[in-house]
């Protein structure tokens, strides 16, 4: 692994997609950097395969992890000092030598319907149909909604957005963060409830990789960190991990705080049929162990509510 060189006066880079909201992310985080430190901070676009690949499911080409690991490749080269991710594309065991330094406040992070037709989920006539790339919320509208026809949706945001306004669907499902962070909020039509669809573990939130060498900039994002954000999605995180979740396994998990109490709950679909199971636990996680092991209790009591077939079958 090549080691970074750095001086006080050069520029930290920061590895990101293109997209129009990955670029929206590092710029946000850029100008944070920029004036808390007076560092010039430049910024390293790339295209990764999850961007290239748009006619498979990416639980059938990689999963999520196709979204990071050119940014990896940057950093593992010296050719970039950080890179920022949406918290819920990467993947949960986090390759040698590489560390996320910091987990920043989070944005909505629920679910948000999209439609050129339609106020609700529940104002969708049967058979409507329904895009999103996602099985966690698949299994979710499936089970509330079993008279729908969900369709793949793959793409960028504007791809997507773009897909629905040519007629290809009746409605969209998308996180309402990136919307919201593009100034696009006046195109979601509902904010779902997370009551009727469970959040991906550490939606909402961003995260930001270094190298575990990289000792000047840790300390550095550290100052950028929301330690109640880190702490709920280290919890969300764990139960993914301990359930050896990927984007092929239907699974939801989502904390939050109440108070000083952090609620977590989560959910499991079935690849078949719509059928769920759902665990929650409480606690007061004062480290990130802690939090850790509140995700890793709710996972055992998913694991013993599915039971062996249902975890086989996935």
């Amino acid at each position: 692994m090549t080691a970074t060189v750095s001086t006080p006066s050069s520029p930290w880079v920061i590895a990101t997609r293109e997209s129009r909201l990955a670029l929206w992310q590092a710029e946000h985080v850029r100008d944070l950097l920029q004036s808390r430190f007076g560092r010039q901070v430049d910024l390293l676009g790339m295209t990764t395969k999850g961007d290239q690949i748009l006619d498979r499911a990416l639980s059938k080409v990689g999963g999520k992890g196709l979204f990071v690991k050119e940014l990896e490749v940057a950093l593992e080269e010296g050719r970039a000092d950080l890179a920022v991710h949406s918290l819920k594309d990467v993947p949960m065991e986090m390759p040698e030598g590489f560390i996320l330094a910091a987990v920043m406040e989070r944005e909505d992070p629920r679910d948000a319907l999209v439609s050129n037709k339609y106020a609700r989920l529940a104002d969708l006539p049967q058979s409507a149909v329904v895009g999103t790339s996602s099985l966690r919320r698949l299994v979710q509208l499936r089970a509330r909604r079993p008279d729908l026809r969900i369709e793949a949706l793959r793409g960028n945001l504007d791809t997507r957005l773009r897909k629905l306004d040519e007629g290809q669907y009746d409605a969209i499902v998308l996180a309402a963060a990136g919307l919201k962070r593009l100034g696009l909020a006046d195109r979601i039509r509902e904010v779902i409830d997370t009551n009727d669809m469970l959040p991906a573990a550490g939606q909402g939130a961003l995260g930001l990789e270094i190298r575990t060498d990289h000792a000047d900039l840790g300390p550095a994002l550290l100052k950028l960190a929301h330690e109640p954000t880190w702490l709920a999605t280290l919890a969300e995180r764990a139960v993914s991990r301990a359930m050896g979740g990927s984007c092929s396994m239907p699974l939801a998990a989502f904390a939050e705080w109440r108070g000083d109490t952090l609620v977590l709950r989560s959910l499991l679909g079935h690849p078949e049929h719509a059928t769920l199971v759902q665990a929650q636990t409480e606690g007061q996680p004062r480290s990130h162990a802690e939090a850790e092991a509140l995700g890793q209790a709710v996972a055992a009591q998913l694991k013993a509510q599915a039971g062996p077939q249902w975890l086989a079958a996935l």
